[in-house]
């Protein structure tokens, strides 16, 4: 089955989704200066992925406590949920690849916000916390990207700018 037969499970902005079902691909769309973390399992083929857009929750009016907050909106609050509620579905440290795209300069071309640098800064600052190393990204420039995750081979697809397409293995580096 190739993985635009699969059924879509869509990650919008500030969202995040996790599957386990064979038949199913998680993607999200046109990623500029927001990133998207991407956890795959190969032992249990779990697949999760997080589409982030700004690095840190101080910036937020709304209370964290607040039914109305949304924590997938920033690296400091959607990564820690992410590696919760993936470990809580079944993923295990050991077996786990991580992957991040994005981080570009979009609508900033002068970098004066530099809201994609700062969200790559913010991701690798937590892994590095947490004891993770990235296994594959593609982060950086002036591009959108899309991101596809076949949860049962556990390939990754990278659709830079609809004009170039690349593919990325989830835990080829961790296979025995």
């Amino acid at each position: 089955m190739r993985i635009t037969d699969n059924k879509r499970v869509v990650i919008g902005i500030s969202d995040m989704k996790f599957s386990n079902t064979p038949d199913e691909t998680l993607v999200t769309y046109s990623l500029g200066s927001c990133i998207a973390v991407v956890l795959y399992d190969y032992k249990v083929k779990l697949a999760g992925m997080i589409h982030i857009m700004l690095p840190e929750s101080k910036i937020e009016k709304l209370s964290r406590d607040s039914i109305a907050f949304n924590p997938y909106k920033y690296v400091d609050t959607g990564l820690p949920m992410l590696f919760k509620k993936f470990n809580q579905k079944g993923g295990e440290k050991k077996y786990t690849t991580v992957s991040v795209f994005g981080g570009a300069r979009i609508f900033d071309q002068k970098d004066v916000f530099n809201i994609g640098k700062r969200n790559y800064a913010a991701f690798r600052k937590y892994l590095w916390k947490i004891g993770m190393l990235i296994e594959h990204e593609h982060v950086g420039g002036i591009v959108h990207r899309t991101v596809r995750i076949d949860v049962n081979t556990g390939e990754i697809t990278l659709d830079v700018n609809k004009e170039k397409i690349l593919t990325y293995q989830a835990g080829k580096n961790l296979k025995p």
